[in-house]
């Protein structure tokens, strides 16, 4: 079965998920990125890699893109790991949300995953030798899936991708005032985005630090990933019936807001790979950190 995706053909079938680059600048750039990565890997141990971008930014495809030229192209022993499978479940945001603040009842803000079985699975994949059984989130149940998905151990190289691996706190003045109208009106005494920080700095910020490399998705601007976002619901819903509405993702996008905005002025600088992409949601080019942007022309 093919999806269309806009960065990429995903094809689903017996041997599992593959990612195919639809124009000459994406190959160029999945080629390049999976070289480098491959290249870490024979030049020492296995190797974490984080994938970082804004929601619907396509961090899961290029994820599975890299996963297949790396294994079918390299040869290497390829897992991905994503953050959202991490999502604690259902009732223990429910539980959260009566004893911190209301606005934890929604996953994806630090303190909503699990990160200490994200420890042990990036240890277990890297470093065992047996079957890993890797949770599944269900985001048309908001909820863990019943069967979890198994990879066995260890591997050359783990993916993990996820829309706040390699974010960092803010500082008090910048938690001071809210960025839109959800923190002003549901958090409007800084509690919930307090807490938040918090959980940032104490649990993920370690868990963000095992990485060896960070793959950050530019967009070409925070509105951007809105409309993304917000495609990748109609699909679900017409896929399985379940899904937010449009209005629905605009809300749940507000949670997001502040982290993004912030990863948004600060990644492109901090990571070991900027892939940037355009409105149309190809991939344009790739710049290494210390090195100038890869000579790639946007696709027509």
């Amino acid at each position: 079965m093919t999806k269309a995706c806009g960065l990429y053909r995903v094809r689903r079938g017996k041997m599992g998920t593959m990612a195919v680059a639809e124009t000459q600048p994406e190959i160029d750039v999945v080629e390049m990125l999976a070289t480098a990565l491959a290249a870490r890997r024979r030049a020492g141990r296995a190797q974490l890699i984080g994938i970082a971008g804004p929601q619907g930014s396509g961090k899961s495809t290029l994820a599975a893109a890299l996963a297949t030229r790396l294994q079918g192209g390299v040869g290497l022993r390829v897992a991905v790991l994503g953050l959202d499978d991490l999502y604690l479940p259902k009732a223990t945001r429910a539980a959260l949300a009566q004893q911190v603040h209301p606005l934890l009842a929604t996953r994806g803000v630090p303190g909503t995953h699990d990160v200490a079985l994200g420890h042990k699975l990036i240890d277990a994949l890297l470093h065992g030798d047996a079957p890993v059984a890797l949770p599944v989130f269900d985001k048309s149940r908001d909820d863990r899936a019943a069967e979890p998905r198994i990879v066995d151990a260890p591997v050359d190289v783990l993916l993990f991708e996820g829309w706040c691996i390699g974010a960092r706190p803010q500082s008090a003045a910048a938690l001071a005032r809210p960025v839109n109208a959800l923190e002003a009106q549901a958090d409007p005494h800084g509690i919930w985005r307090r807490w938040v920080n918090a959980r940032l700095a104490a649990d993920y910020v370690p868990l963000f630090a095992k990485a060896d490399a960070l793959v950050w998705l530019q967009t070409p601007a925070y509105a951007t990933a809105l409309a993304w976002r917000q495609q990748q619901e109609a699909e679900l819903r017409a896929a399985t019936g379940r899904g937010m509405s449009m209005a629905e993702v605009a809300d749940f996008m507000a949670h997001y807001e502040r982290l993004s905005r912030a990863m948004r002025r600060s990644l492109p600088r901090r990571a070991d790979y900027v892939v940037s992409i355009d409105r149309a949601h190809r991939l344009t080019g790739l710049k290494t950190k210390g090195l100038r942007r890869a000579g790639l022309r946007p696709a027509p």
